[in-house]
């Protein structure tokens, strides 16, 4: 029922699953770590957002005529490593997560739904807006730094922690997901001709990422680091 080049299926799969994990992890923190009832209701308020992605990728699967569940399946691993390896302990790691880390993974999704055909671009681009959450983190952390200044170098480790393991769990699935890799190095001079075009793009695309990390940490009021 669409003719988006193979691929489309990984990337709402993957997406679909990151959307759902992103909700629990945020109503999880909400829960947890946030510090007052109306940082807990915002924090909820983002988490409910994060469902409604979802629920919008599950059935854009369903009406392209495939088992969500299965598309999500060759991703459960990896995403949910990523998780356990970066659990937030307080409430600003937690943010600088939501913001930085859930944003990296973010970029990485939309140079692939660049390839796609246009309604499918149209869905992504919707459900990794990035509006509301990066106001929310921002004005806190911001604020946060403002009252203790010391804290910005473990948010900065904590930040690049969190884009080494992300941009780590990308090359893994590029590596095992060939049709996802090449959605998202389609086009690119560098790739075109060579027989792991998969990979001879990646370097280029993580560094646009890189480059995009920069600009959330500098809105965070963070140094990037090497």
């Amino acid at each position: 029922m669409s003719d988006s080049p193979p691929g489309v299926v990984d990337l709402l799969g993957v997406l679909a699953y990151a959307e759902l994990t992103a909700f629990l992890k945020l109503a999880e923190d909400a829960a947890a770590l946030a510090p007052s009832l109306t940082d807990r209701a915002a924090l909820s308020d983002l988490a409910a957002a994060e469902y409604a992605h979802f629920r919008l990728l599950r059935d854009r699967l369903a009406w392209l005529g495939e088992d969500p569940e299965a598309a999500m399946a060759p991703f459960v691993a990896p995403l949910d490593d990523w998780h356990a390896q970066t659990k937030p302990g307080d409430w600003l790691e937690a943010l600088v997560k939501a913001y930085v880390g859930t944003g990296i993974a973010g970029d990485f999704y939309r140079e692939a739904a660049r390839q796609v055909e246009p309604e499918t671009r149209k869905l992504v681009d919707e459900v990794l807006a990035e509006e509301n959450r990066s106001e929310f983190a921002v004005e806190r952390v911001r604020a946060a730094l403002a009252e203790n200044p010391k804290d910005a170098g473990r948010l900065a480790l904590w930040a690049r922690r969190l884009v080494g393991e992300a941009l780590s769990q990308a090359h893994r699935l590029a590596a095992t997901r060939p049709e996802l890799a090449l959605l998202l190095v389609a086009g690119d001079p560098a790739a075109e001709g060579a027989a792991d075009a998969g990979l001879v793009g990646i370097g280029r695309l993580f560094s646009r990422l890189t480059e995009e990390h920069g600009k959330r940490m500098s809105a965070l009021g963070l140094v990037p680091g090497p």
